[in-house]
């Protein structure tokens, strides 16, 4: 008999973790079980989904459940596991009203994270949205084509939050975005930096309110009408919850599969469990900070697919170890990006790490051009040493992706003076002679 791989959950980790696999190794019998009805899809595309900037739902598709199978990889959505047995090393499986009892060799767990949904009162409303699957996007586009809300809540400052409100500001509904922080991205940025972030809020006509905390919603006929918070009442025909995600680790916890950092599965850098021929990948998984060392939990898409090839290729025999990540990412609000990576000053003080910062604010390239745009880089490097942790990067267009440039010098445990002697390339069109990154990096060397 071949070597029998069931994978649960069909997105981007378990369908790397297969492809992998099978490339690697025909002969492999690989099966993923996945309850929905596609596969293999970008959740990070559904709020420009919803606001029209994809006119469809199929560009968000990266590869068919039947483009699986002529790789020989048998795919079936509508399954839901609902036990694994792993004495016997099987799951039970329910599909169309029946269950059954499926073998396995390894059981790779893929089932992602589900979205923070807190017991307010009307939650359940009609209007109220969570975004996580193609299914929500596709409701809420429907919500607003049909019932053609005038004014909106997205509750929630983080990701989801900036890019549903940039969204739904779009369609020209008045939108009102919630955090109960004292700032927005408060995991993310750091407090001069989020300001920043409003502002780019604020140009969009985007209500921004901090400090206010949820009570309830107000329901009309099952339909929400306004949200109740601590301050006052925000009138809302449609309500977006952005409150973040929780691994979606049941199944492992009620296998007796050991979790680790917010319930998150705990795994090996081999992305093994410490339970036998099971195995672990994406956002319900736990992985380890290439700063710290420590484990941590972070629901990326880049993240979820690196874990996903690395289990494939050692599920097909290979040893490869994942390394870790930074937490790098990126977005936007308007013509305004936002990245960060590695450590934020908080984190390197939860860390024990004595650190020097700098802010800089200069040009994105030469002055004369006409779409020059101003770019704001903070640096966080390690007191001593000089060593990169971090950094975080808000401006207009040719900002953002500057700090794959930090991300790597950090994974490299490069000094703040090895920035600055990177060879980086320079023409007028593209960036003054010293990149943005490198200006910050002159301005903290003294520091240190």
């Amino acid at each position: 008999m071949p070597h029998r791989i069931v994978i649960i959950g069909g997105d981007g980790a378990g369908m790397s973790a297969a492809s992998q696999a099978k490339r690697r190794d025909p002969s492999l019998d690989i099966v993923a079980f996945e309850q929905g009805p596609v596969v293999s899809y970008s959740a990070c595309s559904i709020p420009y989904y919803v606001g029209r900037v994809v006119d469809t739902m199929e560009p968000l598709i990266a590869r068919t459940p039947e483009a699986f199978r002529q790789m020989g990889i048998d795919v079936r959505t509508g399954h839901e596991v609902q036990l694994i047995d792993r004495v016997n090393q099987r799951i039970q499986v329910q599909a169309a009203g029946t269950r059954r009892w499926e073998p396995y060799d390894d059981l790779v767990l893929a089932t992602g994270a589900s979205p923070i949904i807190p017991p307010w009162p009307g939650v359940d409303a009609d209007g109220v949205f969570v975004v996580k699957t193609l299914e929500d996007g596709r409701r809420i586009r429907q919500y607003i084509e049909t019932r053609h809300p005038r004014t909106a809540v997205v509750v929630g400052g983080g990701y989801i939050g900036l890019e549903m409100a940039e969204n739904l500001q779009a369609w020209g509904i008045q939108t009102t975005l919630l955090e109960q922080q004292a700032q927005v991205m408060p995991t993310f940025l750091d407090a001069d930096m989020a300001s920043l972030v409003n502002q780019a809020l604020t140009a969009l006509a985007v209500t921004v309110s901090l400090n206010d905390e949820v009570l309830g919603f107000q329901i009309t006929q099952g339909r929400v009408r306004a949200v109740q918070t601590r301050h006052q009442e925000w009138p809302a025909d449609l309500v977006i919850l952005g409150l973040g995600v929780r691994p979606q680790s049941a199944l492992a916890r009620e296998a007796g599969i050991p979790l680790g950092i917010k319930d998150a599965v705990r795994v090996n850098p081999y992305l093994k469990t410490q339970v036998p021929h099971v195995w672990a990948v994406g956002d319900v998984a736990e992985t380890r900070h290439l700063v710290t060392g420590k484990p941590i939990y972070i629901a990326l898409a880049t993240v979820a697919n690196k874990q996903g090839r690395i289990a494939g290729l050692n599920l097909s025999g290979s040893t490869l170890t994942f390394s870790g990540v930074l937490g790098t990412a990126i977005t936007r609000v308007g013509p305004t990006e936002i990245a960060r990576t590695g450590l934020t000053p908080a984190d390197a003080e939860a860390a024990d790490l004595a650190v020097r910062t700098t802010r800089v604010e200069t040009e994105t390239k030469l002055g004369y051009f006409p779409d020059v745009s101003t770019i704001t880089v903070k640096l966080v490097a390690e007191t001593g040493t000089g060593r990169l942790l971090g950094a975080q990067i808000v401006g207009g267009p040719g900002s953002g992706k500057r700090i794959d440039t930090i991300a790597a010098a950090v994974t490299a445990r490069m000094t703040v003076t090895d920035l600055i002697d990177l060879d980086l390339a320079y023409a007028p069109p593209f960036s003054d002679v010293w990149d943005p990154v490198q200006v910050a990096a002159r301005t903290l060397v003294s520091k240190i």
